[in-house]
């Protein structure tokens, strides 16, 4: 062998034998957070810089860009190497996640650049849900902030047991060790309940690199670890493989008739053939049979491995089922209580019907009660009707069906969950199951003998909801009750629930603003849905004014038992009409959330009827009505009724 052949033989040994080493090494993930321009972009780019990973053309790069957005005057402007948009480096500003990767001699790490605004609070949550450790900088300048304290207490709601107070900027304070102390001291009182495993406060420079990577002489009463020496060596508990086995099935793999496997990440414990497993919702159980991937099949399997299970027996498993170790199912409930971060400009209402997402389930949901909000400045419990974009509640959650999951304490990947709109299908919120609701399990639907078809087999008619829908004034009750007197002539049993009426009784407690009219509604729905079990005709006269209620009363009862009629009447023409005078105290300011002027109502997409009151009369929409519901066999065979 030549000299030049066993030069590259040994540049080639000790590259596999880098990499060997390198591989070994284990993955620290970690965010950056804090205020506005506190420094976390610059602080991630001297991170890359000082490790020596930035390559030639991006330094020439950034040089380029540093001159004309730049911030920092002459010098290389790091936060660059982050903020990849236009709009960030326009603005000066983060505002997405931005994800990079370094290494030193000793550990990995991936680190999450999150925004500093409260508008994109909701991206900073998103890279906090799966980092291991938060680096939270302050500027020495301004002390604690709002947003300090706010993504400080979402870090502790997400289960980040390691934290990093980097007191940056401290440069600008002339180093000085009262300043750094003091935020310090103030951090640590708020913090205090957070359960903390570790808190280690370090002041720096991240524009001059000083107790970044290297020890700053400017700081020798400082005698901590700098920030790299810190991420090197805090432990991690990262062992997931030792937790109850769980795999949530995001694909039943069927290639052909004689393969059934069921694919998905394993979320914690460990897995092997001959295990028994079940399906956590039915308890149905087998034996696994093969554990498959695409390089093979496997001896056993741990957490964070992509895999397809196969099983002995054929039994019922679907997207969205979790697969667990007999021995410690996960619970099962359709209810339970979780702490929600909501981030959307859209209010949450409790009873709106929305989506709820976790691990590869999407079922219908509503919250049914805000126990409380809390204060990011004092932390304490508020009481709360409503949640407005970046509050945080603890809140009880109901599912249209039961599904499986464990405490977020317990288990990050099934604990998690998002709240999704059911009509733009934009996530709305973030949560973490603190524990099912024990009335879940034990309050059970109880059969009876005598049920809704024996019920309307004795009346001789089809139960279903006549829902009306208009404005005020529009002539919802008058056409109900002209509904009612006719249904009733031809000896059918009806009720009517009319708005006004029911606000004397049921719903005497609830106002007119957006959430008690949601509330209003739900209830309304719900003894619907009780009067057409007992097999009745119902006629419901209510502005309702949002489509999302509209549809969640029409979920609650079976197929083709939802009518929903339009009254349709422009506002100009109620206006004119104004029986109760309601509209002219509206346009003066004497009523407030006042349907049609300042509060708005959806008129709905689809019904199955539109009555127009300029066209026709009172009495004839009412016989329009009752044709429908002939036609369409709600009133029974051989009825003589003529249009």
């Amino acid at each position: 062998m030549n000299a030049i052949a066993m030069e590259d033989a040994l540049d080639t040994k000790a590259l596999v034998e880098y990499l060997a080493t390198h591989e070994k090494k284990d993955l620290l993930r970690f965010l950056t957070c804090g205020s506005v321009d506190d420094g976390k972009s610059t602080l991630i780019g001297r991170l890359l810089y000082d490790t020596k990973l930035i390559f030639e053309d991006q330094l020439a790069s950034i040089e380029k860009d540093s001159k004309k957005h730049g911030t920092v005057g002459d010098d290389i402007d790091l936060a660059l190497l982050v903020d990849g948009l236009q709009a960030e480096r326009e603005q000066g500003i983060t505002i997405d996640v931005a994800y990079r990767f370094f290494t030193t001699d000793k550990r990995k790490f991936i680190v999450a650049d999150t925004p500093g605004h409260e508008q994109y609070t909701r991206n900073m949550a998103t890279g906090a849900s799966n980092s291991d450790l938060a680096v939270i900088l302050i500027d020495a300048r301004k002390g604690i902030l709002t947003q300090t304290r706010r993504h400080s207490f979402i870090v502790s709601l997400l289960g980040i047991k390691h934290v990093v107070l980097a007191v940056n900027k401290i440069d600008l304070m002339d180093y000085s060790q009262d300043v750094f102390n003091e935020i310090v001291v103030d951090y640590q009182a708020f913090a205090a309940d957070f359960g903390f495993e570790t808190l280690q406060a370090i002041p720096m420079s991240a524009r001059y690199g000083d107790n970044v990577l290297g020890r700053s002489d400017k700081m020798p009463w400082y005698q901590g670890p700098t920030l790299v020496e810190h991420l090197e060596t805090v432990q991690i508990d990262q062992d997931q493989s030792q937790k109850p086995f769980r795999l949530q099935v995001q694909w039943v793999n069927r290639p052909d008739l004689n393969f059934r496997g069921f694919s998905g990440t394993i979320s914690s414990g460990t897995v092997r053939p001959g295990d028994e497993v079940l399906v956590a919702k039915s308890g149905k159980s087998s034996k696994v049979k093969a554990i498959v991937t695409y390089d093979g099949d496997l001896p056993a399997a741990a957490a964070g491995q992509a895999i397809t299970l196969t099983l002995e027996d054929e039994i019922d498993i679907s997207r969205g089922d979790v697969i667990s170790a007999t021995d410690n199912r996960p619970e099962v409930s359709d209810q339970f209580q979780a702490r929600l971060i909501w981030m959307s400009e859209q209010e949450l209402i409790p009873g709106r019907t929305l989506l709820v997402k976790i691990g590869a389930k999407t079922v219908s949901a509503s919250v049914t009660e805000i126990k409380h909000k809390t204060d990011v400045n004092t932390f304490a419990d508020l009481a709360a009707k409503t949640l407005k974009l970046n509050e945080v509640a603890l809140v009880n959650i109901a599912l249209q069906e039961p599904v499986a999951f464990d405490p977020y304490a317990d288990n990050h990947e099934m604990g998690a969950f998002i709240v999704i709109d059911r009509v733009s299908n934009l996530t709305l919120g973030a949560g973490m199951i603190e524990h099912g609701l024990r009335r879940a399990t034990n309050v059970h639907w109880q059969a009876l003998d005598v049920n809704k078809a024996t019920r309307a087999a004795a009346k001789g008619q089809k139960p279903a909801v006549l829902w009306f829908t208009g404005l005020s004034g529009a002539g919802k009750s008058t056409i109900a009750n002209l509904v009612e007197k006719k249904l009733l002539s031809l000896s059918h049993h009806t009720y009517l629930l009319d708005g006004d009426n029911v606000r004397h009784g049921l719903n005497k407690d609830l106002g007119f603003t957006d959430a008690d009219r949601v509330e209003n509604i739900r209830r309304v729905a719900e003894v619907s849905k009780l009067m057409v079990d007992a097999g009745l005709v119902t006629l419901v006269s209510f502005i309702s004014p949002f489509r999302a209620e509209r549809q969640m009363a029409r979920e609650l009862l079976g197929d083709n038992e939802f009518i929903e009629i339009y009254v349709s009447t422009p506002l100009d023409v109620v206006e004119k009409r104004d029986v109760k005078g309601l509209y002219a105290k509206a346009r003066a300011g004497e009523i407030k959330n006042f349907t049609g002027i300042d509060s708005p109502y959806e008129a709905p997409e689809s019904p199955e009827l539109t009555l127009d009151t300029t066209s026709q009369t009172p009495e004839q929409l009412a016989e329009k009505v009752v044709a429908y519901m002939l036609a369409n066999g709600f009133l029974g065979d051989g009825l003589d009724y003529v249009i």
